[in-house]
């Protein structure tokens, strides 16, 4: 239903109801969409409680089903309800670890629901039954001590129950949402963060990889022809070649069986090592929280502690240096002012009295001389008049008694002058700055110091660091014992090797039947033609599954310039991308957004090319995302990712923003809010989200 279309390219309304779309004659031609999930007495749902799934609302259609709570209130057993509705003791759910299956059906009984009440899980979703629409109902149901440890399993369809599909659900299963790839569909936030930060995809995602690819048809009929082989030679053999032929393939036998053995032992190792590095990350918080950061910079704190007590002692002798000299005066600054224009007062009527006499006497001198020359009288008392004006002004100086209390001489008021002007500015500056230095280093040294009170004792420090360390050290051992037993089956895929080679050796050596030889040679080259299809399948199907990849990576991280790009490895399926010059772009050059980015774009692009219109799940969707990367995920994901789209998200991951703009594109057909009561440990499930007023 995406073929052709573009992302960015889908139309606001989606695609029409289900009930309207086109089956093309297969399973996989139709789209399935989950219709309702029941919950009675299930993990910390109490009572029946009923989730409506249909992506309609009001004759409309809208892809995405919200469902919000707080960490710890129940979304992750929403997903676990739909797992294990479909797979019973297959299912790979999220608190079953290595609890038997009795066990794990115990495990999720509300501990409030009385010893003779019954816990149900019923998931409805429309799907096909001989070539016809129909409504499937699985219903799983048992109590405590659940009998022969197995709960009871019923498949209605419509509204009868079908006797023949619930005897051969598990086969019936694999047609409608093979366990393989489940984990492409039903998702969440820490897959994606495990697949984003893995160089290569852990092996469930390989698996579902080849399963998508359709290379285990091409494996199993490898398998069946190594089988019709081996039933050639028996037929072919005498006692004693047959009794070897058996050895043989008995020896194969018990190497499968402690190969699966082993694998199942690396599958538990993964949940273990999971839980250690949540653990270990658990640890490393609380280390940080409590101080244990600080506490092991203690040293280094301590030292620049000193460092900056003897920069502050660097300052306080400058300031008494500066103290010292002529710094003080500066607290007397308007008192030198005021001394200085009175010693420039005193200095000028002192002059002025001196020059008095010496300038009469020479106006004396001058107006007996311009007699003497006969000056005309008119110009002579012009002369006494302007003297009489000049000698004015040294009348107006001399005024009043000259009382001298200072008697500064000029080279004493031109030092007091330097000393108000230029001197004292300085210092007052040089000596302000000293001080803010001196202010700034004791508060670093406070801030320190408080760092240092906030840090636990000696012994808290060692107590956090000890469980930091047994939680990595736990994490390393069960890396590597899972790496151990990794080696493990790879030795025994090579034992197999080895003994199928003997096998073929053996019938080339000891088996010469002429009537029956074209049939083993035919054989050969038919494995030959098998691998060699496999091999250009495998290619055309990555090609394919690339183009997507590329696509959707693109699309999501809104950068076309960063990656021109993705291709896949045919062997190991390791992902490496390309810029626009055709160069590579290591994966540590991305982001840690970026990177979960380039793993969603991986489970769509093998969700779209399965060819399969399977409703998608996620829990936790944005847990790890930076705001610009979320509004990718909301505007150009969520919306298209399937025709179904269910999100467990909390309020900071989908929070009011990305809500608001889910409503804005009109993608949301229905929210709920899981109400939890700590005091009761039970969830509600409530119509609306966190800001809805039918969910406070």
């Amino acid at each position: 239903y995406f073929e052709g279309i573009e992302p960015s390219k889908y139309t606001p309304r989606f695609l029409p109801p289900p009930i309207f779309q086109i089956w093309w004659g297969s399973p996989r031609g139709f789209l399935m969409i989950f219709r309702e999930l029941v919950l009675e007495n299930f993990g910390p749902y109490y009572g029946r409680q009923v989730i409506d799934l249909s992506p309609e609302n009001q004759g409309e259609y809208y892809p995405i089903i919200l469902l919000g709570g707080m960490n710890g209130g129940g979304k992750t057993t929403l997903m676990d309800a739909i797992r294990l509705a479909f797979y019973g003791q297959r299912a790979q759910c999220s608190t079953r670890g290595n609890l038997s299956y009795q066990n794990f059906l115990e495990q999720c009984i509300n501990r409030n629901a009385k010893g003779t009440e019954e816990t149900k899980i019923e998931l409805a979703f429309d799907h096909i039954k001989d070539n016809k629409p129909v409504l499937f109902r699985i219903r799983r149901r048992w109590t405590k001590n659940p009998k022969n440890g197995r709960d009871s399993l019923e498949i209605i369809t419509d509204t009868w129950l079908d006797e023949t599909i619930t005897k051969t659900w598990d086969e019936r299963v694999e047609y409608i949402l093979p366990i393989g790839i489940s984990n492409l569909f039903l998702f969440d936030g820490e897959q994606v963060k495990e697949l984003a930060e893995l160089d290569s995809p852990p092996p469930q995602v390989v698996e579902a990889i080849q399963s998508l690819l359709g290379l285990e048809l091409a494996k199993r009929l490898s398998s069946d022809l190594d089988t019709l082989a081996h039933r050639k030679r028996k037929e072919l053999a005498t006692q004693k070649e047959l009794k070897d032929l058996e050895e043989l393939e008995s020896q194969i036998v018990k190497l499968q069986v402690k190969k699966e053995k082993i694998k199942e032992e690396i599958d538990n190792l993964g949940i273990k090592i999971r839980a250690a590095e949540r653990e270990h990350d658990r640890a490393d918080d609380k280390f940080l929280t409590q101080g244990g950061e600080i506490a092991s910079q203690r040293n280094r704190i301590n030292v620049e502690i000193d460092k900056l007590k003897k920069e502050v002692e660097i300052e306080r002798l400058n300031l008494r240096d500066r103290a010292a000299n002529s710094l003080p005066l500066s607290l007397i600054y308007p008192l030198l002012t005021t001394a200085k224009e009175k010693g420039e007062q005193e200095l000028k009527k002192s002059l002025a009295h001196n020059a008095k006499e010496i300038i009469l006497e020479r106006d004396d001198r001058l107006l007996n001389y311009l007699q003497d020359i006969s000056l005309v009288p008119e110009k002579l008392e012009k002369v006494k008049s302007f003297l009489a004006q000049e000698n004015q002004s040294f009348a107006t100086e001399e005024k009043g008694e000259i009382q001298t209390y200072l008697g500064a001489d000029r080279e004493t008021l031109n030092t007091l002058e330097v000393l108000i002007q230029d001197r004292l500015p300085q210092e007052i500056q040089g000596t302000q700055k000293d001080c803010d230095r001196l202010q700034d280093l004791e508060e670093k040294i406070i801030s320190l110091e408080q760092q240092l009170q906030t840090a636990p004792s000696p012994e808290t420090y060692t107590q956090l660091e000890e469980e930091r360390k047994i939680a990595l050290n736990y994490v390393i051992q069960l890396k590597a014992e899972s790496e151990a037993k990794k080696q493990k089956t790879e030795e025994l895929d090579r034992q197999i090797e080895t003994i199928k080679e003997k096998l073929e050796n053996y019938s080339r050596e000891t088996i010469d039947r002429k009537n029956q030889e074209h049939i083993l040679q035919s054989i050969a080259k038919v494995k030959q033609t098998l691998k060699l299809f496999r091999e250009k399948l495998t290619l055309k199907k990555l090609n394919k599954l690339e183009t997507e990849v590329t696509q959707y990576f693109r699309h999501l991280l809104h950068k076309s310039d960063l990656v021109h790009i993705v291709t896949i490895d045919t062997d190991t399926f390791k992902l490496s991308l390309y810029d626009p010059k055709g160069k590579e772009v290591p994966k540590h050059r991305l982001s840690a957004g970026e990177k979960q980015l380039l793993a969603i774009a991986f489970l769509w692009g093998l969700a779209k090319i399965s060819g399969r219109n399977l409703p998608i799940a996620i829990d936790t969707p944005l847990g790890r995302l930076d705001s610009s990367h979320r509004a990718n995920l909301v505007e150009r994901y969520f919306p298209y990712a399937s025709s179904q789209v269910i999100l467990l998200s909390t309020d900071t991951e989908i929070g009011q923003a990305e809500y608001k703009k889910l409503q804005e594109q009109e993608a949301i057909a229905r929210s709920y809010y899981l109400k939890y009561d700590s005091e009761l440990c039970q969830t509600t499930i409530e119509k609306g989200y966190f800001w809805d007023n039918t969910a406070q």
